[in-house]
C-alpha cells in the first residue's frame, strides 16, 4: 500500500514537472525581450513548486557585477540591493564555479549573505534556498535561485534537477535572443554599409553637398552620366549648373574627349551662329579664314550650352537640325559636316514660360528636355552651407595666403538665416570677402556683407513702439509728397490719396511748414 501511495505521488509529481516545463517553454517562446517571459515563469514555478521567491541574476561581464534581473517575491528596491561579484555568496560561488548549490537552512550558512534583506524577520531555519547556474556551453551568464520552506526527509536532488532543467530552458531562450539580437545588429551594419556604398557610389568630386536633395541630383547624374542622352539642367543663377555639366561629361566615356564651354548669353545674335557652328572665309567682313566652329572643337566630346533661353529664333532653328540629324554647315559654306557631339543645355529661365510667349521653340525644347536636372536653390540646402563656406575658406586661405580656422558662431547664424538670392556664387564671393578683411584665424559677423547683418549682430535693433513708427513713416510721406507738390496740400493730399481736410490735419498734427516747400520767385 505504501509502495503504491509512493508510485502515485512520483507519478503526480513527473506530471506537474511537465506540466511546468510545457509551461516555461510556451511562456519562453512569447516574447523576444527575456525580462518580459521570465517574470512569468518564476510565477509558474512559485505556483508548482511551493516557492517562495524566486530570482534570476545576470553576469554583466563589463562591471563584472552580478546583477538581479527578474525576481518573484522581491520588491524593486530588494532587487536593487541584490549586487554581487563572482566568488562572493552563494550566487557569487555559484558563477564562478559553474556548479549549483543547496543551503538547507539559509541561517547556518556564512557564506548566505541576505544582501536584498528579503528574509529579515523570518525564522532562517525554516528556508532552504537553492542555486543553479544559467549556462550557454562553459560560459556561465548567471544563476536561477529560489527561496522554499524546508521540509524534513525531503531530498534536494529533485529540485537541483528541475531548477537545472529550467535553467538549461532560459539558457537556450537566451542563446537565440542573443544570436537573434546579433543578426539583427549584422542586417542594421549591413543596411548602413550598403546605404553608405549607395549614398558614396556617386559623388562628384567637384560639387559640394551632402544634403538629401544634392544626394538626389548626384543619383541623377549618375544614371546619365555613362549614356549619350541630351541633359537640360535647369536651376537658379549661381546654383552650380556648370558644375553638374562638368561632373556629367568628365565621369562618361567622353571624358578623355573635349569639354567645350558656350555661353549663349554673353554672345551677340550677329555672333552666336559663327561661334557655335564656325564660317568659311570671305563669309563675313573680318572673316580673314576659316574657323571650326564649338560644335567641330567639341567632336567626340561634350558641348555645354549655356544660358540656352537666350538664344536667338534664328540660332534656334539651327541648333534643332544640329540636335535631330548631328550635322550643319558653316556659316558661307554649302560643305555639310558630319559630328558626334553630346549636348548638354542650362538656363535659369523658365523655358516653358518663353514657349508661351513665342519666345523658345517648342519643338527645341523636347529636344533639350530629353533628361532633365534640377539644381535646388542655397535656400533648400541649408545643410550644406556650412560645408561649402569650409570649402571656399580652405580655397582663399591658399589664394591668398591666409589661415583662417574657424567661423564664429554669430557669423554662423548669419550665414544660415540668410536667403541667399545669388546662390553658391554669392556665398563664395562672401566668404572670399570675409578670409581677406580676416586679421587673424577667425571669420566674424563684421566681416560679413551688410546684406547678412542682422539687427541683434549690427546693433541697430529698433527702438520704440510701433504707433511712433508707424507715425515717423506717416511724417516722412507726407514730408515727401508736400515737396513733390512744392507745398500744394491739396496736389500732396490726392497723390496719396487723402482728402485735403485730413492732409490739413496732419500737417498741423506733424508741424510741417508747407511755405519751405514752395518755389520762391
Amino acid at each position: 500500500m505504501n509502495r503504491s501511495n509512493g508510485g502515485q505521488r512520483t507519478l503526480e509529481r513527473k506530471v506537474q514537472e511537465l506540466s511546468l516545463l510545457f509551461e516555461i517553454s510556451q511562456r519562453l517562446d512569447e516574447s523576444l525581450d527575456l525580462r518580459e517571459v521570465v517574470g512569468p515563469v518564476l510565477e509558474a514555478m512559485a505556483d508548482h513548486m511551493g516557492m517562495l521567491r524566486g530570482t534570476m541574476t545576470l553576469l554583466n561581464r563589463e562591471t563584472g557585477e552580478i546583477l538581479i534581473d527578474v525576481a518573484h517575491g522581491l520588491s524593486d528596491r530588494q532587487k536593487e540591493r541584490g549586487r554581487y561579484r563572482p566568488g562572493e555568496g552563494v550566487t557569487g560561488k555559484v558563477v564562478k564555479s559553474g556548479q549549483p548549490a543547496v543551503v538547507p537552512h539559509i541561517s547556518d550558512e556564512p557564506l548566505f549573505l541576505d544582501r536584498t534583506g528579503a528574509r529579515k524577520g523570518l525564522e532562517k531555519k525554516d528556508i532552504s534556498f537553492i542555486c543553479v547556474p544559467i549556462k550557454i556551453g562553459n560560459e556561465v551568464i548567471g544563476t536561477l535561485s529560489v527561496d522554499r520552506l524546508f521540509e524534513e526527509g525531503v531530498s534536494f536532488e529533485e529540485d537541483v534537477r528541475l531548477l537545472a532543467i529550467i535553467a538549461s530552458m532560459i539558457a537556450q531562450a537566451v542563446r537565440l535572443r542573443r544570436s537573434a539580437q546579433e543578426e539583427r545588429h549584422r542586417l542594421m551594419e549591413e543596411n548602413k554599409r550598403l546605404q553608405s556604398q549607395l549614398e558614396e557610389r556617386f559623388r562628384p568630386s567637384n560639387i559640394v553637398g551632402n544634403s538629401k536633395v544634392m544626394r538626389a541630383v548626384y543619383d541623377l547624374i549618375a544614371q546619365v552620366c555613362k549614356s549619350d542622352t541630351t541633359v537640360l539642367i535647369q536651376g537658379e543663377s549661381g546654383t552650380g549648373k556648370e558644375l553638374v555639366a562638368q561632373a556629367i561629361h568628365f565621369n562618361s566615356p567622353r571624358a578623355s574627349n573635349p569639354f567645350v564651354k558656350v555661353n549663349c548669353g554673353a554672345l551677340p545674335e550677329t555672333l552666336i551662329e559663327s561661334e557655335l557652328f564656325g564660317h568659311v572665309k570671305g563669309a563675313f567682313t573680318g572673316a580673314v579664314a576659316t574657323r571650326k566652329g564649338r560644335f567641330e572643337l567639341a567632336h567626340g566630346g561634350t558641348i555645354f550650352l549655356d544660358e540656352v533661353g537666350d538664344l536667338s529664333p534664328a540660332s534656334q532653328v539651327k541648333l534643332l537640325r544640329v540636335l535631330q540629324e548631328k550635322e550643319f554647315e558653316r556659316v558661307g559654306g554649302s560643305t555639310t559636316i558630319h559630328v558626334d557631339t553630346r549636348v548638354i543645355a542650362a538656363t535659369n529661365r523658365n523655358l516653358e514660360e518663353l514657349i508661351e510667349q513665342g519666345k523658345f521653340r517648342q519643338d527645341l525644347y523636347y529636344r533639350l528636355n530629353v533628361y532633365p536636372i534640377h539644381i535646388p536653390p542655397l535656400r533648400e540646402r541649408r545643410s550644406d552651407i556650412l560645408l561649402l563656406a569650409d570649402h571656399f575658406i580652405e580655397r582663399y586661405n591658399k589664394a591668398h595666403h591666409k589661415s583662417i580656422r574657424r567661423i564664429s558662431t554669430p557669423a554662423i547664424d548669419m550665414l544660415l538665416s540668410y536667403h541667399w538670392p545669388g546662390n553658391v556664387r554669392e556665398l563664395e564671393n562672401c566668404i572670399e570677402r570675409a578670409v581677406l578683411l580676416s586679421a587673424d584665424y577667425v571669420i566674424y559677423g563684421h566681416h560679413l556683407p551688410p546684406s547678412l547683418q542682422t539687427a541683434e549682430a549690427s546693433g541697430t535693433e529698433h527702438v520704440g513702439t510701433l504707433q511712433a513708427s508707424v507715425e515717423n513713416l506717416e511724417r516722412d510721406l507726407i514730408y515727401d509728397a508736400l515737396k513733390t507738390a512744392r507745398g500744394n496740400k491739396a496736389k500732396a493730399a490726392r497723390a496719396l490719396g487723402l482728402s485735403e481736410r485730413i492732409m490739413g490735419l496732419r500737417v498741423q498734427k506733424y508741424g510741417i511748414d508747407v511755405h519751405r516747400f514752395r518755389t520762391r520767385t
